[in-house]
């Protein structure tokens, strides 16, 4: 019986051992099942219903949309130009030029010569009979513009206007055919965190797009201009973009792109574009005059902080505190003195000074406007004759 028992206990080895090397090495000798064949496996239902993140991966994948900004970049690009300037610039007189025996044998060939001096930016096309926007710091003191367009045409381009205190300027550009004007956005509807695109040409490269989102808006008291309403963006802004576009995400203009915050010339993601409302509004002016207007009362104004407000007595700290009156200025006539506090312009409340400097702008030369300000514990309603605002220099900007 000992006997039998070992011979079957070696015959089961034997076979799991021949089975093994079968199922190793040949397992398609083996039969299907589950629904199996040799060469390969399928997954029942009730294993796939364990399993749903693998087959249904494909699936998902298909169905995934891919974002993208294509079509906002390709409306908005071919009405983005490069604008080349040209400027000349005298080098200083060689300090031999004064000796006569120099001068008998080399003539003014070290003279005060002047030399030529290149520029580049941007600007947008906003009409089809090629009026272009861009930076007045972009035009500033040329000789000669021209501009290229996104085909690779190149125009010269005149100016129209321009207005320092905004940092705009007005060209236009002679093409023999209609050009592709840029379609205005709305800025009022415009929120913090909303995608935008810059387009410019930066350093020269080319044509070029960069995304980001509005980091900010309504920025003011940078010192750059002296009317300020900026929109912040992290959108990569560089040396050559300033007169750009800043479009949507439906490609559609919402700003000139401006000025950049940097301490290394190049992007740090802090740029600053000019609101299309601004832009348009100054465009307007400029292609109907020639010139920007803007209302003056003649006051200097300083911010009232809670420290002011409670020594001036002031209920609120809103409003601006009238530092000095220029002698004989409409806001003189009008009886608004040093010490004032100017609460509202003609109805409108006055947030700070920059606001106050806003809404002063916007009146009409030679009309009557109501200042009410705050004065001696009480308020009171003061008429002017608004005057027109004096061409001033320009601010030092602080950005390429």
């Amino acid at each position: 019986m000992q006997r039998l028992w070992l011979v079957f206990a070696q015959s089961v080895t034997a076979a799991l051992a021949v089975l093994f090397v079968i199922a190793t090495l040949r397992p398609d000798w083996l039969p299907a099942r589950n629904g199996q064949s040799g060469g390969g496996a399928t997954v029942s239902a009730s294993q796939a219903a364990l399993l749903p993140d693998v087959v249904t991966a494909p699936a998902r994948i298909e169905a995934a949309r891919v974002v993208t900004y294509a079509d906002a970049a390709q409306k908005a690009l071919p009405s983005v130009v490069h604008v080349f300037t040209t400027k000349a610039v005298k080098t200083p007189q060689h300090p031999l030029m004064n000796d006569p025996v120099f001068r008998h044998f080399f003539g003014d060939r070290l003279g005060n010569q002047p030399q030529r001096q290149m520029g580049l930016g941007s600007g947008v096309i906003v009409s089809e009979d090629g009026v272009v926007l861009t930076n007045n710091h972009v035009v500033e003191a040329a000789d000669e513009i021209e501009v290229s367009l996104n085909d690779g045409g190149k125009y010269p381009a005149t100016l129209i206007g321009s207005d320092p205190e905004s940092d705009l300027a007005v060209l236009r550009v002679k093409a023999p055919n209609k050009l592709p004007a840029a379609s205005f956005g709305e800025t009022d509807g415009l929120r913090i965190g909303d995608v935008v695109l810059a387009i410019g040409n930066p350093f020269d490269v080319g044509q070029t797009v960069t995304m980001g989102i509005v980091s900010a808006l309504g920025r003011s008291q940078l010192g750059i201009n002296t009317f300020e309403n900026f929109i912040q963006t992290d959108a990569a802004i560089n040396p050559g973009n300033s007169g750009g576009a800043l479009v949507d995400a439906d490609g559609n203009l919402v700003g000139i792109n401006t000025a950049i915050y940097s301490r290394s010339g190049g992007s740090l993601g802090i740029g600053f574009a000019i609101p299309v409302s601004t832009a348009r509004s100054v465009m307007e002016q400029i292609v109907a005059n020639g010139s920007v207007t803007r209302g003056w009362v003649g006051v200097e104004v300083q911010e009232l902080t809670p420290e002011l407000a409670e020594s001036f007595k002031v209920p609120a700290t809103g409003g601006a505190l009238i530092a000095g009156v220029m002698r004989g200025s409409p806001a003189d006539r009008g009886g608004v003195r040093p010490g004032d506090v100017l609460l509202e312009v003609d109805g409108r409340k006055v947030k700070d000074a920059s606001g106050m400097l806003q809404l002063i702008a916007a009146l009409v030369p030679g009309q009557q406007a109501t200042l009410k300000i705050y004065r001696s514990g009480g308020e009171k309603d003061l008429g002017v004759t608004v005057g027109k605002r004096p061409v001033t220099a320009q601010v030092q900007r602080r950005d390429e």
